[in-house]
C-alpha cells in the first residue's frame, strides 16, 4: 500500500470531536423545549396572520 491511500479520516475528525465535546460556560443555555414551543407559537401566529390578510 502506498502512503497516499490513507486519508486519515479518524485523525481529521478528532478536532471536530474536541470542538463539539467542549462546552462554553459563557454560552446562552436555552432549553430545547423552549425552542420547540417558540417555533410552534410562531407557526400558529403566521397561520393566523395569513388567514386574516388573505
Amino acid at each position: 500500500m502506498s502512503s497516499g491511500s490513507n486519508s486519515g479520516g479518524l485523525m481529521s475528525s478528532a478536532g471536530l470531536v474536541r470542538y463539539f465535546d467542549s462546552e462554553d460556560r459563557d454560552a446562552i443555555a436555552i432549553d430545547p423545549k423552549t425552542v420547540l414551543a417558540f417555533c410552534v407559537l410562531f407557526g400558529v401566529f403566521v397561520q393566523i396572520l395569513s388567514l386574516t390578510v388573505a
